[in-house]
């Protein structure tokens, strides 16, 4: 291209730009309030509603309260979680091997990793 083609199709982009910018939007400023309860009115509802406890936007609003049934003693759960925590090898998850094997030198020793009392 020569230098007069580079100068019209600029000049063309540039009218183009232009007539873009034509039909931008216009700011209209802050609406105004359209409320027909006081402020008043407005706040006591809103504090019954924080002290109710219940969120209508949560996504389990509608379930009520979960409960949870254990047939498991609280103790032996600690000492389960207590066990899990100390083993070194509890995070080793066979997908991050080479063909989802975990090599031999990682398998789980029989001996324990808990720490026992010295009499």
């Amino acid at each position: 291209m020569n230098t007069k083609q580079l100068l019209a199709v600029s000049a063309a982009a540039l009218a183009m730009l232009g007539t873009a910018a034509a039909h931008a939007e216009t700011y209209e400023g802050v609406h105004a309030i359209t409320s027909a309860a006081a402020r008043a009115d407005v706040q006591a509802e809103a504090v019954a509603a924080a002290r109710s406890g219940n969120n209508t936007y949560s996504d389990a609003a509608a379930e009520g309260v979960a409960t949870v049934n254990s047939i498991r003693d609280r103790s032996a759960v600690r000492e389960e979680a207590v066990a899990t925590a100390h083993d070194p090898l509890q995070s080793l998850d066979k997908r991050a091997f080479y063909r989802d094997q975990v090599p031999s030198a990682y398998n789980k020793p029989t001996v324990s990793f808990t720490r026992q009392a010295g009499l």
